[in-house]
């Protein structure tokens, strides 16, 4: 029998130590839910994980990017509308002016409304702003709305912005409806104006309507992305709660064969005591 000899007791230090480790990762794994408490689990399936993550979090971005970029056209349009509703509203005017119904008093009512809406038409094109940006009134922009989570130009939607819808661009500028020649003549002026606002509310609304499906394809790929990303780094809780408590039975069994194999070091003195 050799009195010094170690192995046993190091065998059961270095099985302990393994068990204590694959205990401590089970529990990480249930306590953070993340497979990856610990990298050495699965190197390559982490990095795999987290690229997916990435592309999680840039859709996120990409579709506050359109949504945002939606607020602005719909913005724009919203104005359009309000000056469609007033081009309406001053052709109703001129044709109400241009018939003998009315006298030249009355018609000069009719002309009051009439002159000032079409100031507010023209007002709205001026003030018409998203942030400090114009909208409505003749200035060019190129918006570049980033709806992608790529670097590419594919990831991207072009928007010219142009749209001038002043009294002048339009031609109403400096209409009346004071007699019934000058009513007649202004609703040619006004039929022009409302084709020029509803090309570009047609022009608007196919943007929109681009961005709109933008962002339900960035939603429908942030959903298929983030339950790949969940099968591979969300903790399977069975499986890690089972290797937990295995961990732990055998901890129990193997402190009581380390006890045995330090006892094992005294059996020899007793031998020659």
């Amino acid at each position: 029998m050799k009195i010094f000899s170690q192995a046993a007791l190091l065998s059961t230090q270095r099985v302990m130590q393994q068990n204590q480790n694959k205990l401590e990762i089970a529990m990480k794994q249930l306590a953070s839910g993340n497979r990856f408490a610990n990298s050495s689990v699965d190197a390559a399936g982490q990095a795999i994980a987290e690229n997916i993550k990435a592309q999680v979090k840039g859709m996120d971005a990409a579709t506050a990017n359109a949504e945002n970029a939606t607020s602005l056209v719909q913005h724009a349009e919203g104005a359009l509308n309000e000056q469609n509703n007033i081009l309406i509203r001053m052709r109703e005017l001129a044709v109400q002016a241009a018939s003998d119904t009315y006298s030249s008093v009355e018609r000069e009512f009719i002309n009051y409304e009439f002159e000032q809406i079409n100031s507010e038409l023209d007002r709205i094109a001026k003030t018409t702003r998203f942030g400090s940006q114009n909208l409505l009134d003749g200035s060019e922009r190129t918006y570049e709305f980033q709806v992608g989570s790529d670097s590419n130009s594919s990831s991207r939607i072009v928007y010219q912005q142009d749209a001038n819808t002043t009294g002048s661009e339009l031609g109403v500028d400096g209409l009346s409806v004071d007699s019934q020649s000058s009513a007649r003549d202004a609703l040619d002026s006004i039929d022009s104006a409302l084709e020029q606002i509803s090309g570009a509310r047609a022009k608007m609304g196919a943007v929109q309507s681009r961005l709109e499906f933008a962002i339900n394809n960035n939603q429908s790929q942030k959903e298929n992305l983030a339950s790949a990303y969940s099968k591979l780094a969300d903790t399977d809780v069975a499986q890690a709660f089972t290797e937990m408590r295995r961990a732990q039975i055998l901890q129990q069994y193997q402190v009581a064969v380390l006890a045995n194999a330090n006892d094992s070091q005294g059996y020899a003195l007793k031998l020659i005591a």
